[in-house]
């Protein structure tokens, strides 16, 4: 049925209509396929009534104060086009420019610099691509929620900083459906100056037309459905708003991307007959959605009654589409069913009158990095077809051959029809829902220190300072209990153990978080003081520490764990010396963070690779380390931090957020304080990327230093001294950015890059001591290392008073040297530590879903009764790793963590 055109809209921008047969029957506005099949402009008559409009094949138009000049910035082709367009999609305004794609970068280039953008969590990929471009290098923050959820759009939307909501609906490849009007509305009453944008190429005008609907702007790869015969690439957008419009066509004409004249006579002449191709085109998809849907293939189409978004979709839009998806269950099956069609073409695109069929994970959405897929939910065995307007036999029949010749389906006697064949993740589920196994399983992370190499102390006064990870990490371990407790061991503080009835804490005094919101700036004192008055009541000034740690502890799990209540136990240990300044707190609260996230399932890993088995036609999975890096998904790691950083609020107060941030994301990065008038004001945190991973030594001096005292002190020296003190915190800041800029200087090679630190250690140092921060035993460190024949530049880090001094160790230092260098210090009464400065964040033991870590049962920490054995299965395999995490000497613990198997990394 032809979509309704609301009559004030058509009156405005629709053909005229013919004068009244009589005063008593006036004539109606045009329907949808009428106003497509007439393409005419009213205001731009051709001059020999041409039933085609021509083609203005020119870049130039003669004469001063004509309408066209240059074609960049107008054309008559062009002209009937936008009107054309307009006309159709209940629009006042509409542009052409060369792709879908360009459409999109012309409507981001609306956005300027701090803006906030959100977006759906399933996207076409180029969109997804360019919305990292601009997140990476226009300093833009872009939040991807699931907008099936209209309430997932609420916690992200601030009318300060939302600039942009870009919707999909459907979505590209999953058939999500929003509710445009919904979100729309939220929008506007959130944050007014906020634009709403809508991609509707899936749907085209025809059958929806968002600015009915409350968007902004609309825009369509003119390339799919308003050409429907792949012989054009164009994108169209179209709004309401006149400021909306110059701004775009500014940028149009500014960049020169308009689309060609004979694109545009070719796009006219398409869309003329789009309310034909549309009818056959979803007719079509409705007959083969159902007929997969039959089979028992799980198949994402609005026009299926099951379809969860399908109610809202009937209320905005006029048509299901012609575009559908379903999953197999197998990727190689997939593989094998799209290789074995012969009449839907393998394309990665869509909306042509022949049929289309391609696997969107390894084609259109191929630039998605896997674990980002996997994180949105994108199963990497997912076919999309998109029907074009042959016969629906025919394609059933093409389709029903390339499944059978795959081993997808097969014939059943019994039923004399067709089923499909299940596939071993249907096998594997139906095994897990038999057992019924509401499980937890045992989660294994860890998360490295830091160190500040440039700007200590200068960073309190708006100084940039350059922190990076260290090599020295934290580690975190959760196991199972079914005894309704929750219980922490904290070795590494005074070996602190406690337990806890779970059904008697505090749980009267958490303010539950709305589905998908942050958690907000400031702690809820309420819930603080009712943890610290129950719980930790018992714990006294000589547990103070143990008594933070599980302050912040308790608190998260609150927060995070009110709905599922999980009963386990938490360890924590660590290669890193506590309180010598190397972000040792971050790296507990990284850990304890990331496990009770992922114990709550309120945060989600990528599937880990599953080895062929001998039936399988591929070869076995390889594992490709990456150097650890950029396996965790980036949103994920972003969760993580979030929380972690509420711990160090928790821990410390008013932490800077470098901590945690170093210690989730690894690497180094860059963060300077906000609200100085030595940096104009400007704050944040950058990491450096392109950072190379150095070889220091780090030198414990096992002398304890009061941090708040020490940064009082060079306060207090800059009030008596003011122009001393603000020299060294100008020479702190260049050496920063000198630093920052060697660090990230791919074309600076090894030995000039170690050069260039050497001589800004000792600078650095050298103001630190200017400002009173060193320490005789720091200075100690400072002279052995310097000393003959070791020759290496030493400088502290942290506060100062104490704790750590760094050294940086060049990639030809003799390791007999080393060896020499380690007992000197150690004689000195020092604990040196040899590592590495700029490696990996957050890391979590994989495979994390595997049997042998989930078929348990647990009496208490302590007591673990594995099931009986199965076939091939040995107790070792099922057993807990508690009792061997906390056996293990410290010395030995990272080595031990690495040998378990595949560890994922941020």
């Amino acid at each position: 049925m032809a979509p309704k055109i609301d009559a004030t809209l058509a009156r405005l921008h629709d053909l005229p209509t013919p004068e009244p047969e009589s005063p008593l029957r006036p004539r109606k506005p045009y329907r949808f396929s009428t106003l497509c099949a007439t393409v005419e402009n009213p205001d731009q008559k051709d001059q020999y009534g041409s039933s085609s409009v021509p083609i203005y094949q020119s870049a130039t138009f003669k004469g001063v104060g004509n309408p066209y000049d240059y074609s960049r910035s107008g054309n008559p082709t062009r002209s009937h086009l936008e009107h054309h367009i307009a006309k159709i999609s209940s629009a006042a305004h509409a542009l052409s420019v060369s792709s879908g794609m360009a459409a999109l970068d012309v409507i981001l280039r609306l956005l300027k610099p701090g803006d906030e953008v959100i977006a759906g969590d399933d996207l076409y990929g180029g969109t997804n691509r360019l919305l990292t471009y601009i997140r990476s290098h226009g300093g833009i923050t872009v939040h991807h929620v699931d907008t099936t959820d209209p309430s997932s759009v609420l916690p992200f939307l601030n009318p300060s900083k939302t600039a942009m909501v870009l919707l999909e609906s459907p979505t590209n490849p999953l058939l999500k459906v929003a509710d445009i009007a919904a979100i729309s509305k939220d929008v506007k009453e959130r944050a007014p100056d906020a634009i709403v944008v809508v991609d509707n190429t899936m749907m085209s005008p025809y059958l929806q037309r968002p600015l009915e609907h409350g968007a902004d702007i609309v825009y369509d790869s003119a390339t799919k459905y308003l050409s429907g015969h792949h012989d054009l690439m164009a994108g169209v957008i179209t709004c309401n708003r006149d400021d909306l419009k110059q701004r775009m066509a500014f940028t149009i004409n500014s960049v020169g991307n308009a689309l060609a004249p004979n694109d545009c006579f070719l796009l006219l002449r398409g869309t003329k007959t789009l309310a034909l191709r549309m009818d056959r085109q979803q007719a079509n998809s409705q007959q083969v959605a159902t007929y997969l849907h039959g089979l028992g293939f799980k198949t994402h189409y609005p026009g299926l009654a099951d379809h969860p978004g399908r109610e809202i979709h009937e209320r905005i839009a006029a048509g299901n589409g012609a575009v559908l998806s379903f999953e197999t269950g197998d990727k190689e099956m997939s593989e094998r069913i799209v290789g074995a069609t012969r009449l839907w073409g393998i394309s990665v695109s869509f909306g042509c009158v022949n049929s289309l069929i391609s696997m969107p994970c390894v084609m259109s959405h191929a630039s998605i990095d896997p674990a980002t897929r996997a994180e949105r939910g994108l199963p990497e065995d997912l076919i999309r077809l998109c029907a074009g307007i042959e016969d629906p036999a025919d394609l059933i029949d093409d389709l029903e051959r390339a499944l059978i010749e795959a081993g997808a389906i097969v014939f059943d006697e019994q039923q004399n029809k067709y089923v499909r064949v299940p596939s071993a993740s249907d096998e594997l589920s139906s095994a897990v829902q038999k057992l019924g196994l509401d499980y937890q399983q045992e989660w294994f992370v860890s998360a490295p220190g830091k160190i500040i190499l440039f700007g200590e102390h200068a960073v309190v006064h708006g100084v940039t300072a350059v922190a990076a990870s260290v090599d020295l990490r934290c580690y975190g371990l959760t196991t199972p209990r079914n005894d309704g407790r929750l219980s922490v061991h904290f070795s590494d503080i005074d070996n602190f153990y406690y337990e806890w009835e779970i059904q008697s804490l505090p749980w009267d005094a958490v303010t539950p978080l709305a589905a998908g919101a942050q958690h907000p700036d400031t702690l809820d004192q309420v819930l603080m003081d009712a943890i610290l008055a129950g719980p930790l009541k018992e714990l006294g000034e000589d547990k103070k520490h143990a008594r933070a740690a599980a302050l912040a502890f308790l608190y998260m799990y609150l927060m995070l764990g009110e709905e599922k209540r999980p009963s386990f136990n938490f360890t924590a240990r660590a290669t890193l010396p506590v309180g010598a300044g190397l972000g040792s707190s971050a790296s507990f609260s990284t850990c304890a963070a990331s496990t009770i996230l992922l114990v709550n399932r309120a945060i989600t890993l990528p599937p880990p690779p599953q080895p062929s088995s001998a039936a399988d036609a591929g070869p076995p999975h390889v594992h490709i380390s990456h150097q650890g890096r950029r396996f965790i998904p980036p949103s994920t790691a972003d969760t993580v931090n979030q929380w972690a950083f509420i711990a160090e609020k928790v821990l410390h107060g008013n932490p800077s957020g470098v901590d945690n941030s170093v210690s989730v994301f690894g690497g180094a990065l860059a963060y300077t304080r906000a609200g100085f008038t030595f940096n104009d004001g400007k704050g944040g945190m950058e990491p450096i990327l392109g950072f190379k991973s150095l070889k220091f030594l780090l030198t414990n001096s096992k002398v304890p230093r009061d941090t708040k005292k020490l940064v009082a002190g060079v306060g207090a020296l800059k009030a008596s001294e003011p122009e001393l003190v603000g020299g060294i915190l100008n020479s702190i800041q260049s050496i920063s950015h000198e630093a920052r800029r060697a660090l990230a200087d791919p074309e600076l090679s090894r030995t000039e890059l170690l050069s260039a630190l050497e001589a800004l250690i000792k600078e650095n140092h050298e103001h630190l001591v200017t400002l009173g921060v060193s320490h005789p035993s720091l200075e100690t460190i400072r002279a052995t290392t310097a000393a003959e024949p070791y020759g290496l530049t030493t400088k502290l880090t942290g506060a100062g008073g104490g704790g750590c001094a760094v050294t940086l160790v060049p990639d030809d230092f003799q390791a007999s040297s080393m060896d020499s260098l380690l007992a000197d210090l150690t004689k000195e009464g020092f604990v040196p530590y040899l590592t590495s400065v700029g490696g990996s964040g957050l890391g979590v033991l994989s495979p994390y879903s595997a049997p042998n870590l989930i078929q348990m049962t647990v009496v208490n920490p302590g007591e673990v009764t594995p099931p009986p054995e199965a076939a091939g299965q040995s107790a070792a395999d099922v057993a807990t790793l508690r009792l061997a995490f906390e056996k293990q000497d410290v010395p030995v613990l990272s080595q031990w963590a690495e040998s378990l198997g595949r560890w994922l990394y941020v």
